[in-house]
């Protein structure tokens, strides 16, 4: 009993951050000036317009598919509303296609040099290939590789929210945030492809 109460309590709780950090991209849209990680880029850099709608791009899809994504996961959408399961996969896939291109390229002018650089693009190449790997595996028919495929996935993409929660209280420790920028650029993603490997392996699933 205690371990389903536990199971429900993280499933509400994971559901409200992905939905929260989800949504967040409309401050960017909407705000009136540059603030957030903007705030920290260079006036050459912002204005780039290439740099600018890759950005807005990036986490405008990024958003969406963090915002669809947690629901995939949901036994009973999937037995219940199979058709509205598969469709809301499209959608997750697309924004992640999109989204992860667009990181990829964004990560070549990270701030702080080559480390972040590679912590990012390094992301944005795992989110893109194992979404790949996720929607070739259900065309396929292969639920084992598909549904392990989309659990790595959704792990690269929810490193949107372990970033928000990491840079904060990185900041606070080492007290210069160029420091905890250059650790999150990696520690918001490697925790989560480790947890993913060991959910896919607790599950049992086959990723051959």
């Amino acid at each position: 009993m205690a371990g389903m109460v536990r199971n429900r309590v993280a499933w509400i709780v994971f559901a409200f951050l992905a939905m929260a950090i989800g949504i967040y991209p409309l401050a960017y849209l909407f705000s009136s000036g540059d603030f957030g990680l903007l705030a920290g880029k260079s006036k050459e850099l912002l204005a780039n317009q290439v740099w600018r709608a890759a950005f807005y791009g990036h986490i405008s899809f990024g958003g969406l598919a963090l915002l669809l994504g947690w629901s995939q996961f949901s036994k009973k959408l999937r037995s219940k509303y199979l058709k509205l399961h598969r469709n809301l996969g499209k959608v997750y896939v697309g924004a992640a296609f999109i989204s992860g291109i667009f990181g990829v390229y964004l990560g070549f002018f990270a701030t702080g040099g080559i480390v972040p650089a590679l912590g990012f693009i390094g992301l944005g190449l795992i989110w893109l290939y194992t979404t790949g790997w996720a929607y070739w595996a259900i065309r396929k028919k292969d639920l084992s590789l598909h549904q392990g495929m989309m659990i790595y996935s959704y792990a690269a993409c929810f490193a949107a929210v372990t970033l928000r929660i990491w840079l904060p209280l990185l900041t606070m420790v080492f007290g210069e945030f160029l420091i905890a920028y250059k650790i999150v650029a990696w520690l918001c993603w490697v925790p989560n492809m480790v947890f993913a490997h060991l959910w896919v392996r607790r599950k049992g699933l086959t990723l051959e």
